[in-house]
């Protein structure tokens, strides 16, 4: 049986207000708003962080030596 996925108000709203994108012009305009707003969202999350001490210098050069890679095996042949 199939699954039908049903869309939210956020995701409707947006995707009505895509109707009015009419140019690669408009398309790249509302990217660049978009990335602007996450960037933000960002930053605040960094400096609410920051604030509250989770996040400072020693832990940030810490980043520097982390190594999380997902360990692959060969395939067996």
């Amino acid at each position: 049986m199939a699954q039908v996925a049903t869309m939210n108000q956020a995701q409707l709203q947006i995707l009505d207000m895509l109707s009015f994108i009419k140019t690669p012009e408009a398309l790249r305009d509302l990217n660049k708003v978009i990335s602007d707003y996450f960037v933000q969202m960002a930053d605040a999350e960094l400096d609410r962080m920051w604030n509250e001490g989770t996040l400072n210098e020693e832990r940030i050069e810490s980043f520097r030596h982390l190594h999380e890679r997902t360990p692959y095996n060969k395939p067996i042949l």
